[in-house]
Parts: structure tokens; C-alpha cells; sequence
């Protein structure tokens, strides 16, 4: 079979873009992408000029309404399966749009799919629910490759895990095999540390707006809540940072700070004399450990909607990293075959330097 020379996704569950943007850069075009969440619209369209956004929830999209492309990439909502939600997973309708996104690869059949997740839906609870998603796509006829990543090991600075599946349609007679990893990582040094000044503060329903010289510099301000105090939130300039979530409420603090102090069980406060040093990172502080571009403009009347597309999206060079792989795999450039292939064979990135035994290997078991 002969591969198409012209690379092009559509986006599923698309948020901000980070995925999408990932593959732009590796040379996929983008046609069509889908989002149902109102906030984010005008984000994307923004960003993504080219690339028509059908704002409708995925389960009224219409096989023929996605235009002919090379593969589907998405990340299908991760509040069912998050350690820090209710993790409900396939019980939640949210954990159910998972089957929507295999219904429209099924009906299209495109060369390849991407799905990605938290490392939540590898619980132990979980399993049974994500051997049938497994199967699922093993049934549609694709080789499917699945493992857990840490984004710190692909250049992003921050401690992220997550899950990828990557399926190769079975007559391409090939399996996706992960990209090494980088060997250095970079840090908060690395990746904010010309921001460290000209911030502006804001409450959670308001922004600055015009008053920015630079695109989201801004932080939210407000309290913290019991839980955000139970750990250390700060990270020095030469770590990574921790993970960039959703709650603008859970935003890391910025490198500035001393270590917050450990005071009893579950029990930590701000450094005394060095309160002021204390405040969450900026939209756009947070953009950039999520590897976004510096033109990248988040739009938004509410600064913890800044907040929630980022920490929802996949990290830009993260997504990069992996799609070049599968480019090069679609165009011929480099061998991804396995002799003797039989339809629907299931691998995991076993390379990883990551804990490999908390997937389920076997979705028969």
C-alpha cells in the first residue's frame, strides 16, 4: 500500500491545541479539529486559523463529517480516571466519550489513531475498563502500542506522567515504537526564568487584559485551601516543576519562594519573613512549562479559564517528539515493521524508563 506523502490529523477532544500543535510542528496539517468546551474556542481558532472547529459534542459528529485525513489524535476527557477526582472511569459519562472517539475510527479507518490520558486510568480498578478499550481498538484492525511517559524524559520542563496508545492500522504492517528519550532534562531555570518579573496579579474571575506587555503574564491571586497546604508546592529553579493541573487553585508557586516549611501531618507553611515571595505561576509562566509557543495567546475573561486549558493540554514538544516518529513511520522514513504481524497485536513501550509493570499487558486477562 502506498503512504500518503501529505500528513494531516484531525483533533478529538482538541482543548487549547497542544496536541494539535505538537503535530502541526512535525508537518502534520490540521483541516479539522473538535471541541465542545465554549471557553476554549476562541483559543483555538485564534491560534488555529486554518483548521475548522466543529464545536459540537462528539457524540453528534457524523463519520462524514471529518474530512479524509491521515490519522486521528486525542485526549479524550481524563477527569474519570484523574488520582485527584472521583475516578469514577468508565461509569462516568466523561469516561464513556472514549467509545465515541473508537466508533469514529472505526467507521473512517484512518492509518492511525492517538489517544492520551492521566496515568489514573492504569489503576488497579481501572483495569478491567481499559482492556476493553484496548481490545476495542485491537477489534477496528489496528497494531496498538500503549505505555506510560513521563513528559520530563521528551525536553518539558515538569513532572508529568501519562498515558499514550498508538495504533498502526493492521495493513501498513507496521507497530509504533517510541522515540528515545532525551538525555538531559530541563528546569524551571531553563524554561521561566526570563519571565521572573512582570507579572500581574488577578482574582479567578477577572484578567488584565490590554494592561500585559507580555501575552497571559499573569497569576491568580486568593487563598489556599487545606489541601494545597498538606505539601511542598515549590520547586527550586534547577528542578522541573510539578505538574501542571487544570484548578488554577493548585497552580504551582513560583521558583522565588524558599520550600515551604513541614509543620505537622499532612501540614505545611510559607517560610516566615518571606511571605510575599509566595504566588502561584502565571498563565503564561504555566504555558511555557507546558512547552507552548511565546505567540501562543490564550483568550479568556476569566483567569482560572487560562489556567484550566493549559494544565488540560498535552504538553507541545511532548506531542512533537512522538508525532515525528509516526511521521516518519507514515512516510516510509525509517522501518517500524515486525515480521509475521497477525491482526490486532498489542505492544507496550517496554523501553521506557518509566515503572512498566503497573500496565495491564494482557487485555484477555
Amino acid at each position: 500500500m502506498t503512504l500518503q506523502s501529505s500528513l494531516s490529523i484531525a483533533g478529538f477532544f482538541a482543548g487549547a491545541g497542544g496536541l494539535d500543535l505538537g503535530f502541526k510542528n512535525a508537518g502534520f496539517s490540521v483541516p479539522y479539529a473538535n471541541e465542545y468546551d465554549k471557553t476554549i474556542w476562541d483559543t483555538y481558532e485564534h491560534n488555529f486559523p486554518m483548521t475548522n472547529l466543529d464545536k459540537r459534542s462528539i457524540v453528534d459528529i457524523l463519520p462524514e463529517d471529518i474530512p479524509k485525513v491521515t490519522g486521528y489524535v486525542g485526549g479524550p476527557p481524563c477527569q474519570s480516571w484523574s488520582e485527584a477526582g472521583a475516578s469514577r472511569g468508565i461509569d462516568d459519562h466523561r469516561g464513556q466519550l472514549f467509545f465515541e472517539y473508537l466508533d469514529l475510527i472505526d467507521a473512517n479507518k484512518p492509518s492511525f489513531f492517538m489517544a492520551e490520558n492521566v496515568s489514573g486510568i492504569l489503576f488497579p480498578k481501572h483495569a478491567p475498563a481499559f482492556r476493553k478499550i484496548l481490545g476495542g481498538f485491537l477489534e477496528l484492525g489496528y497494531n496498538v502500542s500503549y505505555g506510560l511517559v513521563r513528559a520530563s524524559n521528551f525536553g518539558v520542563p515538569q513532572d508529568r506522567d501519562r498515558v499514550f496508545i498508538i495504533g498502526y492500522r493492521t495493513d501498513l504492517d507496521m507497530v509504533f515504537n517510541p522515540p528515545a528519550e532525551f538525555e538531559n532534562q530541563p528546569t524551571l531555570r531553563d524554561a521561566i526564568w526570563d519571565l521572573r518579573t512582570g507579572a500581574l496579579p488577578a482574582s479567578a474571575g477577572e484578567t488584565n487584559g490590554n494592561k500585559l506587555k507580555i501575552l497571559n503574564h499573569e497569576y491568580m491571586t486568593g487563598g489556599f485551601s487545606t489541601i494545597f497546604m498538606s505539601r511542598n508546592r515549590v520547586r527550586s529553579w534547577n528542578e522541573p516543576s510539578f505538574t501542571i493541573q487544570a484548578g488554577a487553585r493548585h497552580a504551582p508557586l513560583h521558583p522565588q519562594a524558599p520550600k515551604m516549611i513541614h509543620v505537622g501531618k499532612d501540614l505545611f507553611e510559607f517560610k516566615s519573613g518571606s511571605q510575599d515571595l509566595y504566588r502561584r505561576l502565571s498563565v503564561r509562566e504555566a504555558a511555557r512549562i507546558q512547552t507552548f509557543p511565546d505567540d501562543f495567546e490564550f483568550k479568556y475573561s476569566r483567569i482560572s479559564d487560562g489556567y484550566k486549558m493549559i494544565g488540560n493540554a498535552v504538553p507541545v514538544k511532548l506531542a512533537e517528539v512522538f508525532a515525528k516518529t509516526i511521521a516518519k513511520d507514515m512516510q516510509g522514513l525509517q522501518i517500524s515493521s515486525r515480521k509475521n504481524l497477525e491482526k490486532g497485536e498489542l505492544f507496550t513501550f517496554a523501553d521506557l524508563k518509566i515503572d512498566q509493570d503497573r500496565l495491564p499487558v494482557s487485555v484477555s486477562a
